[in-house]
């Protein structure tokens, strides 16, 4: 035996002692113990999260996927300062489920919050063990070590690398989460601008997307499509399809009609073909007034606040509104893709699912399969966020793969087919009642809102796929439940943050779903913020107050008021003069309550002919808490208002009372780039304050500024989303 080999044994076997001295057998699960930070509480082997292998690499996984949000660089920052080792040196594995620890859906606004802090904690418990491990091969002390680069060199000059004490082994030991991360002052990567991992092979056009995906063994699928919600497929001539070029395979179980071929061109021919063929037995009927509709069904009252106000003031008056947000898409730039083979014994399928475990789950029940027997990988999906057709994809795939064993399964979804049958954004109703007193400060806050639900991801179950729901023997789809406290779902952001003497919020929440529906980005919270914040507006006019005082005198939150005056000051709120048909707006929020602080000034001209609305410039003040990459947390704040623009201007599901119309994007029409306004965002950072999501705290905000911009420079208040030249022109001053 050599004498490096041997040293190295030495050293990997006394690793493994040690780690067994403090492993779980030695920790035990005590009752009543602490939960562990973040994500490690249901992942608290250290080896969930990072490996050290022989080569040098530092290989950091995370259940937390890229979704365009620059996540896997900002974790990977906080993972390369509390180990101590360069950017450069790691490596990332995501969303894999036989090796990334299962940290649920990407969603939320979670992911620094939940997933970076488990990174934090994982991290630098891992370099605490090995620094411990260190000090005894060196014979020092572990606190007179330094490190730098994963090279652990004591007083004198002697080192051992991480890669030498680990040899590649697995971190086999439970997480305590009681090492401290380091101190601000010894961090090298936390609160710069690193650049972003995901983005070099983007924008240079290599294959980066799940649609750029391709394997040797790959052959091309298509689905034909239901013509409505509910269509049985009664017939197909499925004989003459298998006859023409290049076809593989045609499937069919009840309504779900598949085919396969060796090129995608011969898919998408023999897919039309079918569909010239499929003849189907229509039933939908879908509501025509989708808000008239929501007040009239049977729904579910849930007061989730009910506070009464202490004093006996009578109030001076008392003011209310109605508001409506339409069905929207998630309009994902680049339709839905999955990819999927059967071994005959492990299916592997590559999706940009949001949630790529609970979606596994779905397709091994949906085929049968244990679980462990489906293997999820995700890849980037060009241009969404939140629950559109990428889980669907990943079944379609997953169906005609079993049926071709051995093969690669591409299955592209058409424009069409995204914009009919991905699940929308909920239609929502709210409506608002305060009484002020003399000065105009709110006394009591009455606030109800309907919704049908705004969550059936799989969830691991196959009744929420269209597949699974159209197959010979179908999975019923489970009725859907509305999230709690604190971030809640119909009615996330329904509290408001403000703080009135007397507050009462009802959510009538209405299972039936005559149109399907998902979770789109920001969930309630979109309708929620801006009623509450245009409702805000109204007040303060109605007291004749400025907006930005009328909210500040409402508030006892410190933070609150300090990124309100930061957006004021920044767009220069007091000192602003507007020419007939200018208007400046105001829209705040703490997502969820309990996540970023965010306010957005807008200024907006309106055109007196054609009551075109223009958004002309736009600032935005955001609290995160502690920044980790300050340019990745400005791109999400200034993306999130961009897309509500879009929303909140352009952007509703046409339908008639049995078919989808908004199938392209004539009919669908969303922002230009020419249409984009300036954006300037600042951030308040709190180092040393935990994470707070932000990549859906700007679309409520920004909706709210758009709206009482438009009063602004019109008189005309708008309280039905979108705000069109059409509303505007129909619309009384006044409101």
């Amino acid at each position: 035996m050599s004498t490096l080999t041997s040293r190295r044994s030495v050293l990997q076997g006394a690793l493994v002692l040690a780690f067994a001295m403090t492993g779980p057998g030695a920790l035990g699960a005590a009752p009543g113990r602490k939960p562990l930070p973040g994500d490690l509480e249901r992942n608290r082997q250290l080896d969930a999260w990072l490996s050290i292998g022989a080569d040098g690499v530092v290989t950091l996984k995370t259940g937390k996927v890229e979704l365009g949000q620059g996540v896997l660089t900002a974790l990977g920052q906080l993972c390369a300062d509390e180990l101590d080792v360069d950017f450069s040196r790691l490596a990332f594995i995501s969303g894999d489920t036989e090796r990334s620890p299962n940290e649920g859906t990407t969603a939320g606004s979670m992911s620094m919050s939940q997933g970076g802090t488990a990174v934090r904690y994982a991290a630098a418990e891992v370099r605490a063990l090995l620094l411990a491990m260190a000090g005894k091969h060196l014979g020092v002390k572990a606190e007179r070590l330094k490190v730098h680069d994963g090279t652990i060199t004591a007083p004198g000059g002697r080192t051992v690398t991480y890669w030498n004490l680990t040899g590649g082994k697995s971190l086999s030991r439970e997480a305590t989460g009681t090492v401290a991360p380091k101190p601000l002052a010894e961090r090298r990567y936390v609160g710069r601008p690193i650049p972003r991992v995901d983005l070099p092979d983007k924008l240079s056009g290599e294959p980066a997307f799940v649609q750029d995906f391709r394997s040797d063994t790959l052959v091309h699928g298509r689905v034909v499509r239901a013509p409505s919600y509910g269509a049985k497929l009664t017939g197909a001539d499925i004989a003459s399809v298998e006859r023409m070029p290049g076809v593989l395979k045609v499937v069919r179980d009840g309504d779900f009609l598949g085919v396969i071929a060796s090129r995608e061109w011969q898919a998408i021919q023999a897919a039309a073909s079918l569909a010239r063929s499929a003849r189907w037995s229509e039933q939908a009927a879908l509501p025509v007034d989708p808000h008239t509709w929501l007040l009239e069904q049977k729904a579910r009252d849930i007061v989730i606040e009910d506070t009464p106000r202490p004093t006996d003031e009578a109030p001076a008056r008392t003011l209310e509104a109605q508001y409506r947000r339409p069905y929207q898409m998630h309009a994902a730039i680049g339709p839905s893709c999955a990819v999927a083979e059967w071994d005959g014994g492990v299916l592997t399928v590559h999706t940009h699912s949001q949630s790529v475990f609970d979606t596994t789950e779905a397709i091994a029940k949906l085929l049968g399969l244990p679980v462990e027997h489906v293997r999820g990988l995700h890849l980037a999906g060009s241009g969404c966020y939140g629950h559109n057709g990428a889980d669907d994809a990943a079944a379609d795939a997953a169906l005609l793969a079993r049926a071709l064993p051995g093969r690669a399964v591409r299955v592209q979804w058409s424009r069409e087919d995204e914009h009919t049958w991905e699940p929308y954004g909920p239609a929502m109703v709210t409506k608002v009642r305060a009484s002020v007193n003399a000065r105009g400060d709110v006394l009591d806050w009455d606030y109800e809102l309907w919704s049908t639900p705004h969550g059936t991801r799989p969830g691991g179950n196959p009744g929420n796929l269209l597949a699974g729901r159209s197959l010979a023997t179908p999975f019923p789809m489970p009725v859907p439940r509305n999230g709690g406290p604190p971030n809640y779902s119909a009615d996330r952001n329904a509290i408001p943050l403000y703080a009135f003497p007397g507050r009462k919020v009802t959510t009538h929440f209405v299972t039936e779903m005559p149109l399907r529906v998902s979770s789109h980005r920001a969930l309630g919270a979109y309708a929620n913020v801006f009623s509450i914040e245009s409702f805000m507006d109204e007040l303060a006019h109605a007291a004749g107050i400025d907006p930005v005082v009328f909210r500040l005198r409402q508030l006892r939150d410190e933070r609150a008021k300090a990124v309100i005056q930061k957006a004021a000051e920044r767009f220069g709120w007091s000192n602003a003069k507007r020419p007939p048909g200018r208007g400046r707006g105001l829209g705040f929020a703490r997502y969820k309550n309990v996540a970023s602080y965010c306010a957005i000034c807008l200024e907006v001209s309106v055109d007196p002919k054609t009551h075109a609305i223009r958004v002309l410039r736009a600032v935005l003040a955001a609290d995160a808490g502690e920044v980790v990459n300050p340019d990745g947390l400005a791109n999400q704040l200034e993306g999130g208002l961009i897309q509500s623009l879009s929303w909140s201007l352009k952007e509703a599901v046409r339908y008639d009372a049995r078919r989808i119309l908004s199938r392209d994007w004539s009919t669908y029409p969303i922002l230009t780039f020419s249409e984009v306004p300036s954006v300037e965002v600042a951030l308040i950072d709190r180092p040393g304050e935990p994470f707070l999501g932000a990549g859906e705290a700007s679309q409520g905000p920004t909706a709210a500024a758009l709206a009482n911009a438009v009063f602004d420079a019109t008189g005309v208040r708008l309280r039905e989303l979108p705000l069109t030249p059409e509303r505007l022109a129909a619309a009384k001053p006044g409101g």
